[in-house]
């Protein structure tokens, strides 16, 4: 496989299927005219080609500066490659071995200066940045966890800028590449070098440690990686989608040492703070969204930062395509499918079914009108879920339970936003079944 689709592989692991298929399927790297400061991609029409340049530019550019250290200028044209290759999921080939485990590059654009604060986001962006300023002082480790595309990598990220600005040296790499690494040093009867590259820094930035789970051998690596690194007041920052005592599989001594420091949770974005990214996001790429646009795309796109950003880059890019005023209608029927794409395939029946098994409470009751505790706060739970993962409405979410009408549904959502905001174990709860219904769906 070559550099290109290298880089078309790691960009098919950031993106949706949907965009995938659409858009960066098409593509084709010419090898022959590429050069290293030169990547040279072929789409099959001119239409195909703006788009992705104006939303995969830049993204494209990045990792191939992950995977070769140089950030080439992209080039997009229309035809085929002399040496056209199809991309192909390719088991086990030896560019692959070579490439694995490469530590990313920080992205530049990962800044304190760039992070939008909010309610959901306050104590996370205070300690990480208390910790860029004084690493090793503080906090050690710093844990970061929340969901997907909430903002930790850019926290993570922000403090590897900050530190290299300061002249340290900085690793940052995920979990994955870390064990990657490790296996291919472990391989090699490398590890002494292995253990340099990782414990001759300042500051250690890793992200998705949850993906240790159950793997032994790297758990007992990292550890001791840990303790040098720890020993010598060296700053340690970690990022999960989850607290350490919910990652399954993790030894009891690395638990403890991840909660030797301090633990920050991001949540989900209020509409305040999800029209604050959106208007700054605007204001960097310099694209112009009316208040009715920002508050549909803030009310409607879900908590995932990365995805309301996508969508204001893929509006702004068929605004200008199709030669069209960006108008509240013309982003609703832009953007129809991405909403439809995260609301599909997930029914008001494998919610309740997977309430009723994770509770452990009779799928009937969860429908009956039976009042005991437990029935009531299941039932809520369902219709607190189906609210945020499907496009039912109140009235049909109602139609669905046997309620009487809306307000009983909009009674049950107030009920379990007051048990959100009274207990920590409840709001681990919900996200962990939304998770399981959200990764059913995917299955």
């Amino acid at each position: 496989m070559n550099i290109g689709n290298i880089v078309l592989k790691k960009l098919k692991q950031e993106i949706s299927n949907l965009e995938w298929e659409r858009y960066i399927k098409t593509l084709n790297y010419d090898e022959e005219t590429s050069r290293s400061d030169i990547a040279q991609f072929y789409s099959p029409n001119m239409l195909l080609a703006k788009w992705i340049k104006t939303k995969y530019q830049d993204k494209i550019a990045h990792l191939f500066e992950v995977e070769t250290n140089i950030r080439p200028k992209i080039i997009i044209s229309v035809g085929k490659a002399k040496n056209t290759q199809v991309y192909k999921k390719e088991k086990n080939s030896e560019c692959e071995h070579k490439n694995q485990g490469k530590s990313t590059i920080l992205n530049p654009s990962f800044t304190f200066e760039s992070f939008i604060i909010g309610d959901s986001n306050q104590f996370a962006y205070t300690t990480a940045k208390s910790v860029a300023e004084k690493p090793g002082q503080l906090y050690n480790p710093l844990f970061l966890y929340g969901g997907v595309g909430l903002g930790k990598t850019h926290l993570i990220q922000a403090i590897g800028n900050y530190q290299i600005a300061m002249g340290k040296k900085v690793i940052y790499t995920t979990f994955e590449q870390f064990m990657n690494k490790f296996t291919s040093h472990l391989r090699s009867q490398t590890m002494d070098r292995f253990r340099d590259h990782f414990r001759e820094c300042d500051v250690l930035l890793i992200d998705d440690i949850q993906f240790l789970s159950r793997k032994e051998q790297t758990q007992e690596e990292f550890f001791h990686t840990f303790n040098e690194l720890h020993q010598a007041k060296k700053q340690i920052v970690i990022t999960s989608d989850r607290q350490p005592n919910k990652i399954a599989g993790l030894v009891d001594r690395l638990r403890s040492r991840f909660e030797w420091g301090l633990m920050a949770d991001i949540q989900p974005p209020g509409l305040e703070t999800k029209i604050a990214i959106i208007q700054k996001k605007c204001e960097i790429d310099g694209i112009n969204l009316n208040l009715d646009i920002i508050n549909f795309i803030a009310s409607n796109m879900g908590d995932n930062i990365r995805e309301i950003e996508g969508a204001i880059i893929k509006l702004n890019a068929y605004a200008g395509l199709m030669n069209q005023k960006l108008t509240l209608d013309f982003a609703q029927n832009v953007i129809r499918d991405q909403l439809a794409e995260k609301q599909s395939n997930i029914t008001i029946d494998n919610i309740v079914k997977i309430v009723s098994k994770e509770m452990n409470i009779k799928l009937s009751d969860i429908k009956s009108k039976k009042r005991t505790r437990d029935v009531v706060n299941a039932r809520r739970i369902a219709i607190y879920l189906t609210r945020n993962l499907t496009a039912n409405s109140m009235p049909q979410i109602a139609v669905y339970f046997g309620m009487k009408d809306h307000t009983a549904v909009s009674h049950a959502m107030k009920k379990i936003n007051e048990q959100i905001e009274e207990n920590e174990n409840f709001k681990v709860l919900l996200e962990e079944l939304s998770n399981k219904i959200s990764a059913k769906k995917k299955n």
